[in-house]
């Protein structure tokens, strides 16, 4: 294509455009600038020179100047939760849901923030009204299924748990995500309660109801067996607990003892040892060897109690293994001066046991003493392993 020189005539319209649309910009730019309060910068400065607190009293005094500073809202308040300053976060929110010209979008985001405001703060009954205000909408808006989610943790920590089952099935139905574990603890929490006021024929049905929401229900077998026990029933209680293998062996240490109990009531001691050895050989585990210790102590004495550990020992060397191997040794030792020797070794490693005699949340690490199905620090369920931290910290 050849160059034509007409074409060097559209350079300095082309310039003259570009310069043109820069000044609109800058001129609109000023204007912005210019409608935007002093404390607006002031809030600026401060956080650029790390000054967080002043910053948020400027950007506080911007909201009072232009209330039409909706985001600031927004943003303050969210702030002030993360902060655990939920009083300022609770009127910063309520603020804008009092606006007569708050949008129907920004109004339903101020109310679902204020939900959690609540919610953060512990005035449950508030955040319950909130949520189930949100939680009417149609499932395609954001807040109503979160809302939802919501009213879950709420009726868990009200312990309402007939309301937390049928908020759990309506998730699981709109979401298709399964919550069958989460329902079956609800129905163990529901049993548990029906046990504790004596009334042992709702708690079995609401067991079997645990099973039918989830196979897998270890603490539905380890409650139904401990219900047939305190009946009387110890054969039936045993198999409840045989049941254990099948779901999940690693809880086989939880229900170690109860077995050994019901075989001693059934006059079977010995074949409650043989069953929890087979155990313990397939799936060792700190809870069984404990548990089929102190059996053996008890009915064969310390030669074979010795014998027992020893022998685990060679197979997973641990600290609680060593403190019973020396328990053992102790029990058996003829000799007084061998026998103190032997216990000051013991209470030096006994100690270190202790203090790994613990529980450790998969979801946020929070150790306790006991097993928990509900993990206190973060309130997930079923997030700790039946298993104590010195089988994750020291065991090869």
């Amino acid at each position: 294509m050849e160059f034509e020189l007409w074409w060097l005539s559209g350079i300095p319209i082309f310039f003259a455009l570009g310069w043109l649309a820069a000044r609109i910009d800058i001129k609109h730019l000023m204007k912005d600038s210019r409608a935007l309060p002093n404390s607006y910068f002031r809030g600026l400065n401060f956080l650029l020179n790390e000054q967080p607190d002043k910053a948020i009293e400027a950007f506080i005094e911007v909201v009072k100047v232009d209330p039409a500073t909706v985001e600031l809202h927004f943003a303050l308040g969210s702030l002030f939760r993360r902060r655990g300053e939920y009083d300022r976060a609770i009127r910063m929110h309520q603020h804008l849901l009092d606006r007569a010209d708050l949008g129907a979008e920004q109004r339903a985001a101020a109310l679902y923030e204020l939900g959690q405001d609540y919610l953060k703060a512990g005035i449950l009954d508030r955040a319950e009204e909130v949520f189930q205000r949100l939680a009417g909408g149609v499932n395609g808006e954001p807040q109503a299924g979160e809302a939802r989610r919501f009213l879950l943790e709420i009726f868990q920590q009200e312990k309402d748990w007939e309301k937390a089952i049928a908020m759990a099935r309506r998730l699981e139905s709109e979401t298709g995500t399964a919550r069958g574990r989460e329902i079956s603890h609800f129905l163990c929490e529901m049993a548990a309660i029906d046990a504790s006021n004596s009334r042992p024929e709702s708690a079995r049905a609401h067991l079997e109801a645990a099973l039918e929401a989830s196979r897998k229900s270890v603490r539905a077998s380890i409650q139904l067996g401990d219900l047939a026990r305190g009946a009387g029933n110890a054969e039936s209680a045993i198999e409840h607990w045989k049941r254990v293998e099948q779901q999940n062996p690693a809880y086989l240490a939880l229900v170690a003892q109860r077995v050994l109990d019901a075989h001693r009531d059934a006059g079977r001691l010995e074949d409650g040892l043989t069953l929890l050895a087979g155990y313990m050989e397939r799936y060792p585990s700190l809870g069984l060897l404990d548990a089929v210790f102190r059996a053996t102590m008890e009915a064969r004495g310390a030669e074979a109690a010795y014998a027992l550990v020893r022998d685990e020992l060679r197979r997973n060397p641990t600290l609680l293994g060593l403190d019973r191997l020396l328990e053992a040794q102790i029990v058996a030792a003829a000799n007084a001066d061998r026998r103190r020797d032997l216990e000051l070794v013991r209470n030096l490693v006994h100690g270190h046991t202790q203090r790994l005699a613990r529980y450790r949340c998969e979801s946020c690490g929070f150790k306790a003493r006991q097993f928990h199905w509900l993990c206190p620090g973060c309130g997930a369920w079923e997030s700790y392993p039946p298993r104590r931290t010195e089988e994750f910290d020291l065991a090869p």
